[in-house]
C-alpha cells in the first residue's frame, strides 16, 4: 500500500494508493496543502482517482472539489452530506475499488450526521469521531452524543485491537495508535454506559473552532473562502503606493477619483483629503450613476487594504478597466502621517 501522511498543524490528511496500479485516494485533503498532495501524486506516480471526506468539517477549508477538478477525481461523501460537489455518495457497508484495495464506508454518526470512517486492510481512517485518546465533539451543528457513543461502542471498538488507527485530528504529534489501545488508555472511552458517555460529552464545554461558520459556510455549499476571494482579487488588480497616492493630491485632476468603501462613521472618523465615499455593499447598485464615464481611474481604498482590493476587482469586472487599489488602507495611512480629512462633505457622500 502507498500511505502518505500530510499533516497541517494538528489537522491530519492521507494519501493511500494501491501500489501494483498506482491508483490512489486522499482522504480529508486540507485547503492549506494543495501543493503537497499534487507533489505526493508526482512523487510516487499516482493517479487520484477519489477524494474522501469523513464528514464536512467544521475546523478547515476541505481541498475535495478543488484536488477533484485537478486531477478528475471523484469525492465520496457520506449520503447526509449537503456539500454539492460529491460525486458518489456513500452509505454503511459500501465498498469503494481503489486498485487491488477495497476501502469500507462505516458510518459513524455523532460528530456531525454525515460523519464515515474508512477501513482499509489494517488500517482505519476515523476522521473525527475516534482521535487519539479522544473523541469528536457532539456539540457542533448535527452532532449527537448518543449517536456518538452506538458508533464507538458498537462499531468501532469491534474491530480488531491491531487495527490501526489515523485520526483527522493529531495535536500531540502521536501519529497513529490501534483500536486496543485505545480501548485500553483511551479516557473518553471509560464510561461504559450510553448515560454516562453522554453526560460526559455534554460537560465538556468546548470552545467553538476558529472559523466556524467561514468554514461550515464554505464546505457545505462549495463556495470560496475569504482567504480564496482576496487572493483572487490581488491577482486581477493593480495597487498604487501610499507615497505615490499622496503625491497626485495636489494635482487636481479631473480623470482621477479616490473611492472610500468603508462604512459612513469610519470615512467620516477620517479620510484621505477628497476622497469620495460610497460603502462597498452599495458598490455595484450605484457605481454606474457614480461614474458615467468607465475610462476614470479609481482608486479604491478601505482600512486595511483588503475590502478594497476586492472593490477594486469588482470594479474592473464592472467594466471600470483602471480600477486600482491603495496598497495598505486607512491604518497605515494614519500610522504614516499622511494628511487626512474628517466630517463629511455632502459632495463627496454617494
Amino acid at each position: 500500500m502507498v500511505f502518505e501522511i500530510v499533516a497541517d498543524g494538528g489537522c491530519k490528511s492521507y494519501v493511500v494508493g494501491c501500489e501494483a496500479t498506482c491508483s490512489a485516494a486522499i482522504i480529508d485533503p486540507n485547503l492549506n496543502q494543495l501543493d503537497r498532495y499534487k507533489g505526493i501524486a508526482n512523487r510516487e506516480g499516482l493517479r487520484i482517482r477519489y477524494i474522501f471526506e469523513t464528514h464536512t468539517h467544521a475546523d478547515h477549508f476541505s481541498a475535495a472539489a478543488h484536488l477533484a477538478k485537478h486531477f478528475g477525481a471523484r469525492v465520496v461523501m457520506h449520503k447526509e452530506s449537503p456539500a454539492p460537489h460529491v460525486d458518489i455518495h456513500v452509505e454503511d457497508g459500501h465498498l469503494i475499488p481503489l486498485g487491488q484495495l477495497r476501502i469500507q464506508v462505516i458510518h459513524t454518526p455523532g460528530h456531525t450526521r454525515d460523519s464515515v470512517c474508512y477501513y482499509v486492510e489494517d488500517r482505519l481512517f476515523s476522521g473525527d469521531t475516534l482521535l487519539i485518546n479522544g473523541t469528536g465533539r457532539s456539540d457542533l451543528p448535527t452532532g449527537d452524543p448518543a449517536q456518538l457513543y452506538s458508533s464507538l461502542f458498537d462499531k468501532l471498538l469491534t474491530l480488531p485491537g491491531e487495527t490501526k488507527v489515523y485520526p483527522a485530528h493529531d495535536y500531540k504529534g502521536a501519529g497513529s495508535s490501534t483500536i486496543g489501545a485505545e480501548i485500553e488508555g483511551n479516557r473518553r472511552l471509560k464510561p461504559r454506559s450510553e448515560a454516562e458517555f453522554i453526560e460526559l460529552m455534554d460537560g465538556l464545554n468546548l470552545a467553538a473552532p476558529t472559523h466556524l461558520t467561514e468554514a461550515l459556510r464554505t464546505n457545505i455549499t462549495g463556495g470560496k473562502t475569504v482567504q480564496q476571494l482576496l487572493a483572487e482579487a490581488a491577482e486581477s488588480v493593480p495597487f498604487i503606493s501610499m507615497k505615490e497616492l499622496n503625491a497626485r493630491l495636489g494635482q487636481q485632476r479631473n480623470d482621477l477619483v479616490i473611492l472610500d468603501v468603508r462604512e459612513r462613521d469610519a470615512y467620516s472618523t477620517a479620510h484621505i483629503p477628497g476622497a469620495m465615499h460610497l460603502a462597498r455593499g452599495q458598490l455595484e447598485l450605484k457605481v454606474d450613476e457614480t461614474f458615467p464615464d468607465p475610462g476614470i481611474e479609481i482608486i479604491t481604498v478601505c482600512t486595511v487594504g483588503k475590502i478594497s482590493t476586492l472593490a477594486a476587482a469588482t470594479l474592473r469586472e464592472l467594466g471600470f478597466a483602471r480600477a486600482v487599489a491603495l496598497d495598505g488602507g486607512m491604518k497605515q495611512w494614519r500610522e504614516q502621517g499622511f494628511p487626512i480629512d474628517s466630517g463629511e462633505d455632502p459632495a463627496l457622500l454617494i
